[in-house]
Parts: C-alpha cells; structure tokens; sequence
C-alpha cells in the first residue's frame, strides 16, 4: 500500500505567513505608488465596475440606491458592491480624493469625474437595437459618456487650449467596458456563436472612444479588458451543465473563459495599433482577467471562504447563491455575515475585498507602464 506523504502542519502555517507577509508587503509598497505620477485628476469611463452614482441619479429607486448595497460602508452610495471599486482604490492610490459621478450635482469635481455608468454599453443603444438586442438599461453608452466628458471640459475651460494641456497631466480609465454588450444577448437566450461576432464592433467603440480622449489632450490611458466571466456566478448558473469537460480545473467555465480571451485579445490589438499612431501618448492595457485569476488562485490565502468561492454573498438559490429572478436587493434575498470572505458580492460585480485587491494587483502591473518618471518630469516643467 503506497504511503501519502503530508506537508508538515508547521511548515504549510509558515509557508501560508510568509505568502501573506510578502503580499502585504507589496501592497504597502505599491498604496500610494501612483502618487509618484502626479496625476492632478482621473476621468473614468465604463460600466458598473466602476460606476460611483450616475445610474442611480437617473434611476433614484434603483436597488443600487438602497442597502444592502453600500452596507460595508453603512450607507449606499450608487456603488454596485458591498462598498468600494476598483476605481477608489486607483484614487486613493494616485493621492486624489474619490471621483464623483458626473450628475451628481453636489459632485466636487476639481481631481476628476467619473461617467461611468451600470449596465452601460460600448456599442450604441441603437447599434444594438439593429441587431435585436433590446434589453438595454441604460442609453448612457460609451458615445454619451463621452458628450458628458466634452461638454464637461467646454464648461471647466476658459480655452480649449487650457483643458488640452490640462489634460496631459491627468489619468483617463476608458473602461471596463463592453461586457455588457455580450450580456444582454446572451441573458435574451442569443448563443455565445452570435455574441462572439460583436467582438469587432464592440473593440472598435472602444478604440474609438480612446481616440476621442486622446482628442482632449489625454497622454496617460489604461484600457481594460474583461473579467473570465465564466467564473463568475451569473454565468455559471445561466450555462451550468453535466459536462464535466465543459469546466476548468477551477471549476470555471471553458468556453466563456476563451471568449473573455477573444475578446481581450482583440482589445490588446486595437491599442498596439492605438500606439502606432500615437508614439506620444501612453496607453496601456488592463489586465483585469489576470488580476482575477490570480486573486482567485490566491484566495484561500488571502482570506476567502475557500468554499464559497463562486457564490453570491447577496443571492438566493442554486449552487452559486444566484438566480436571475431574485437578485439582490429584493426583500426575499439574505446576504452574508461578511462579505469580506466572499469574492462576489451579487453574483455579477465583487466586493469591496475582491475589489481591492485586485485594485492592489492591478496598480503594481500599471505603474512602469505608465511611465511615471516621465509624468513627473513633465509636471514639475509645466
């Protein structure tokens, strides 16, 4: 009978404290690594990743307006989490107070805005209309946040010439998005063969919409990339299957994962071809896949629930906490003791945790891309 050989308690608890001493080490290191830039604010394009209150100001009695969502925070914010984004933990970062959501009209807007806005496409609304896809809610695409963003620099700048050089020492996020433009097809029973063939379209709104920016004088750019959605909850019980080969070694869903990859692929050509025609301007890519993976790869050691690991915190049903037709902030659905342990927050966005530190992961990644030594430089000339 063959022994099995065990790792000595000890040795794995000391291994575990080194791990977790190394990573709080670098996440000190890197806090407020992007203060080094100079940035002197942040515009924020996007989704509900990164969305600070815009859609609720629109929509007052959406779930986003009330607890739980905000509860970490003891108050809701239009955050679609437990608490914070990514995006606060880039400001934090860089040294400059959170962004405010652009129709937020007590917003104190003079270190950034963000037009970010949930449930926001890249595609136009009607682009998407021609291809039967209806379930859209919000016309706030990526093309309306960008009239946002120019009647915004048009009202803040005697000149254009002010707000062009101006532009040239802050940090312009142009996502994440395009998730959306998948999703609403695929949650109307489209297959993913027919969402796959938006990839093009949706890559160049993006590519375009990082033209624009560059347009108002922007030389700093991180344009993200998607997250492996077929870990996700919502995705997981939409195509959960018997097929045992249709899942990963992490129990995450092939072939959604592939088109995370196609279409990150297709983003990461689109800004080399950016950089070809712009050699002055910085932009590099985010790469929110490989952030996730490795939280999730990490996640035992980092604090996670290592049994919860796919399921919703704020959820009802099933084997990832999550159904469709009872989603968070209904009056039949529980939430977590702490949501801390949990990487979901609702089975489509992540908590305030996961959050941060992919935030951490993902401002140690961007920072030699940026250049910031030549950010700094260039500042301290101006």
């Amino acid at each position: 009978m063959a022994s099995t050989k065990c790792v000595p308690t000890g040795f794995a608890f000391s291994v575990l404290t080194v791990i977790i001493y190394f990573f709080s080490f670098v996440r000190s290191k890197n806090e407020h690594i992007l203060s080094n830039c100079k940035f002197d604010a942040i515009y924020q394009l996007g989704d509900s990743i990164a969305d600070t209150g815009n859609f609720v100001q629109d929509n007052p009695s959406s779930v986003f307006a009330g607890l739980p969502y905000g509860e970490t925070l003891k108050k809701p914010t239009g955050r679609c989490s437990d608490g914070l984004l990514m995006i606060d933990y880039i400001a934090l970062s860089a040294g400059l107070p959170f962004l405010d959501a652009y129709l937020n009209k007590d917003g104190v807007f003079y270190h950034g805005v963000n037009f970010a806005v949930a449930g926001a496409t890249a595609m136009s609304v009607e682009d998407l209309y021609k291809k039967n896809i209806s379930f859209v809610p919000t016309s706030m695409s990526l093309s309306a946040q960008l009239d946002w963003m120019s009647n915004y620099f048009k009202t803040t700048c005697h000149y254009a010439k002010d707000c062009f050089n101006k532009n040239g020492r802050a940090l312009f996020m142009v996502g994440e998005i395009g998730g959306n433009d998948y999703n609403y097809p695929c949650f109307q029973g489209k297959n993913l063969a027919e969402a796959k063939t938006m990839g093009p379209e949706v890559v160049r709104s993006i590519k375009h919409a990082a033209k624009r920016v560059i347009g108002y004088g922007a030389k700093r750019l991180v344009v993200p990339g998607n997250f492996p959605i077929g870990c996700f909850p919502v995705y997981l019980s939409l195509f959960q299957t018997n097929d045992a080969s249709a899942y990963d070694e992490l129990h995450c869903l092939k072939e959604l994962n592939q088109f995370s990859v196609y279409h990150n692929d297709l983003l990461q050509k689109a800004i080399d071809e950016l950089k070809e025609e712009h050699h002055d301007v910085i932009i590099v890519y985010g790469d929110y896949y490989n952030a996730f993976v490795w939280l999730f790869t990490k996640a035992n050691m980092l604090g996670f629930d290592p049994t919860s690991l796919q399921k919703a915190c704020c959820g009802l049903g099933g084997d990832y906490n999550f159904d469709l037709s009872s989603l968070c902030g209904d009056p039949e659905v529980t939430v977590c003791e702490n949501p801390d342990e949990r990487l979901s927050w609702d089975g489509i966005h992540l908590t305030q945790r996961a959050y941060e530190l992919m935030a951490t992961w993902l401002i140690h990644d961007i920072y030699p891309k940026l250049q910031c030594e030549y950010v700094a430089s260039y500042s301290s000339a101006a």
